[in-house]
């Protein structure tokens, strides 16, 4: 049984415990829980892969309902075993139950590897220009400039931060695509290329499509998820 993380698998949990992922306290250390919708498969069980170190039984596929929307769906899981290691990144990213961005982030968001998890978990492109996003709109306004400033410090990528809706999120305008994109493109599975707003190997940029950014700014409403367990 491994005892410490590697470098991958580091990188790989900063990415997500800033995205999607969960670090839930139990009665002596915390453990690690994982949950994706059934159109991300592919990409939970990637993640599975590298982390299996670290976990005791396989993915699994649970049928939820959505009281709001009022139809079920399907989502995909899987939760570490629980460790110190994991009691001490759950120190650094929640205070009591909530989930919040660290004031040394630029000493843990270092490696590509981790934005490219964290773009993948909550990332995404805009239609009518090569922008692109990080939806951390659970953030405060100041969490969110300590993010900016790791950006620009770690990876060299000027970004700025909008007001959408009800929350604050990071945004990467298009005069970043190539050097974002860049970045983080070896780390990017397959069926995440998509999100990229420029694909470095091709030398292409994303196909654009105002008059659909247009109707989901229009008929998506912003649902701010929220980071308190």
């Amino acid at each position: 049984m491994v005892n410490n993380l590697s470098q991958r698998e580091k990188g790989i949990l900063i990415g997500t415990i800033l995205g999607d992922a969960h670090i839930r306290a139990l009665k002596k250390e915390s453990r690690i829980e994982i949950g994706h919708g059934g159109d991300q498969k592919e990409y939970l069980f990637w993640k599975y892969k590298n982390l299996k170190n670290w976990v005791n039984a396989k993915p699994h596929s649970l049928k939820i309902y959505d009281k709001r929307y009022k139809k079920h769906y399907y989502q995909w899981r899987f939760k570490t075993r629980s460790h110190k290691i994991f009691s001490d990144l759950r120190r650094l990213f929640y205070r009591k139950r909530k989930k919040i961005i660290p004031k040394n982030i630029d000493n843990l968001l270092t490696s590509p590897l981790s934005l490219a998890v964290l773009y993948m978990d909550d990332g995404g492109r805009r239609n009518d220009c090569y922008g692109s996003f990080l939806n951390t709109l659970s953030f405060t306004k100041e969490e969110n400039v300590r993010i900016k400033h790791c950006l620009k410090k770690r990876f060299g990528i000027d970004s700025r931060i909008h007001w959408v809706g009800d929350g604050y999120r990071i945004y990467i305008p298009s005069r970043e695509a190539k050097s974002f994109s860049n970045t983080i493109y070896k780390y990017i599975i397959p069926s995440m290329i998509y999100k990229l707003p420029f694909n470095p190997v091709t030398t292409e940029f994303a196909l654009l499509d105002r008059a659909r950014d247009r109707r989901k700014r229009i008929e998506t409403p912003i649902i701010r998820r929220s980071n308190i367990l």
